[in-house]
């Protein structure tokens, strides 16, 4: 078997030395550095230090020993490639087959109590995280492994081929090496937003026994706290609910939103802001109390006013008049926030084993483009409250139904394993306000996979439905509209929020 080079540098010393004894049973050469070349020469197990490779020491108390180019061309070097492999010759410099680096405990580090500032920067490696990054890079030609648990594989592998590593399972290897850098650098991150103010500790989560922290880019930018208590981490979420939904009416006439644990409970639109407040209330005066409210425009004396009278947890708007706002900063625990708008082109999401990333939702449907499905066609106004209920619909938690008329909420149904659970639910809030639903308009944010849901609609006094469409059974449903006098439009794309 052909002799091949290992650089190993780990931070902790466990498995170590097995792991070097069988790489030198398998015809290894071992190049090590610092507190590894000690260990192994201590151990008795052949190694060479990189000093007599580079031809220069480890400098800067140790911040500086491998980053050479003698060390780097030989991981870097491509070796199906002549000329490469001709610079690598002339230069007398050694080509490296295995690079197994751990990092310095950084993360670990910042939870030690103890640790000084000065200790917690040191613990920021460079030299590995470079060993590391070049040889992903160069999974083709190298193999990098970056943490113990990987050793045993590692040699079941090399056994299994005989020593001649497939691609496929560096490219593994490469995968974890840039996760390992990415998370590494993700620590990091957090321990200086920390330090500059950019980190939040929370009171708790979503709950009091949770721990919760807040780590910032740019919420700073996007809103401006003006008054009362620290928001909470169900206030944050709750903002941010609050903010998408208005953003959809950012060039629209004054709008209200009144947003209750994630969701609208009451949204409206009219010429005045004071009229689209007290209509977005009437929609539900019971579930405001303890929400935020929202407005699209700058927040004038009359219509503070009218919101004071009820305990609400947070106000945001663009903007606030001085009076307005010296009223409302006469409840010392109420939060007052102005914003920006802001529509984010993508957005993360923690789940167990991974993070999802995905396109924001922005899109809304384009009057011109949308499909009349029905007999009845819709008339202007029916048009307007099929425009506002959609933009409504989609950040309601899927399946979601609106009913609207006058571009006002008059119920409200979502979060239900059943559209036609979601549909009673909105007649049923709608009826508990003494709101008629009488030639009202329906919003659901996908398709009727059946025409109950919608024959529940008509049941409640809609007259026009804007939906998807794209059910198997899109005909039923379609039938189902014009046997009850009922137009009907498809948009052709869904607003599902889990």
């Amino acid at each position: 078997m052909n002799k091949k080079t290992a650089l190993i540098s780990l931070y902790y010393k466990d498995g170590l030395k097995e792991f070097a004894e069988m790489l030198v049973q398998r015809n290894f050469e071992i190049v090590s550095t610092g507190g590894t070349y000690n260990f192994l020469k201590e151990k008795g197990i052949p190694v060479t230090s990189v000093e007599s490779i580079t031809g220069f020491p480890e400098i800067l108390d140790g911040r500086v020993k491998t980053l050479h180019p003698a060390v780097f061309a030989g991981i870097l070097a491509k070796k199906d490639d002549a000329d490469h492999i001709k610079q690598i010759s002339e230069h007398e410099l050694k080509l490296f087959d295995l690079i197994a680096v751990t990092l310095y405990p950084f993360a670990e580090t910042v939870r030690n109590p103890e640790s000084s500032p000065e200790e917690i920067i040191e613990k920021i490696d460079i030299g590995g995280v470079s060993l590391i990054r070049a040889a992903a890079k160069n999974f083709n030609h190298v193999n990098v492994l970056v943490s113990r648990d990987q050793f045993g594989d590692y040699i079941r592998e090399f056994d299994n081929c005989d020593g001649k590593i497939k691609v496929e399972y560096s490219l593994k290897l490469a995968y974890r090496a840039f996760s390992e850098i990415e998370e590494y650098d993700s620590d990091i991150k957090r321990y200086f937003a920390s330090i500059t103010g950019n980190t939040q500790k929370l009171r708790y989560g979503e709950n009091p026994h949770q721990k919760a922290v807040f780590y910032k880019s740019d919420f700073d930018d996007i809103f401006n706290i003006l008054h009362g208590k620290e928001l909470s981490y169900n206030n944050l979420l709750d903002v941010d609910s609050a903010h998408s939904l208005i953003n959809e009416f950012e060039a629209d006439e004054p709008t209200v939103a009144i947003i209750k644990h994630g969701n609208p409970c009451g949204v409206a639109t009219r010429d005045k802001l004071l009229e689209a407040y007290k209509r977005a209330f009437e929609s539900d005066t019971a579930s405001p109390y303890g929400g935020i409210i929202i407005f699209n425009k700058k927040l004038d004396a009359e219509t503070a006013a009218e919101a004071d009278k009820i305990f609400s947890e947070i106000i945001l708007a663009p903007g606030y008049d001085d009076d307005a706002l010296a009223l409302l900063m006469k409840k010392k625990n109420r939060r007052l926030l102005s914003f920006r708008f802001s529509r984010p082109a993508g957005e993360f999401r923690k789940i167990s084993g991974g993070v999802l990333k995905q396109e924001r939702d922005n899109i809304i449907f384009d009057k011109d483009t949308i499909n009349v499905v029905t007999k009845m066609k819709p008339d202007n106004e029916q048009m307007k409250d099929m425009y506002f209920a959609y933009k409504i619909v989609k950040h309601v938690k899927s399946n979601s139904i609106v009913f609207v008329r006058n571009r006002q909420t008059l119920g409200i149904g979502g979060g239900q394993p059943s559209r036609v659970d979601s549909t009673r639910i909105a007649v049923w809030k709608a009826g508990q306000f003494k709101l008629s639903l009488k030639d009202s308009v329906v919003a659901s944010d996908a398709f009727f996979p059946f025409a109950d849901g919608l024959l529940e609609t008509a049941k409640a006094g809609a007259k026009c439905v804007v939906q998807p469409g794209g059910s198997v059974r899109d005909d039923e449903v379609i039938q189902a509209a014009d046997e009850n006098q009922i137009c009907m439009v498809f948009t052709g794309y869904r607003h599902f929020r889990h």
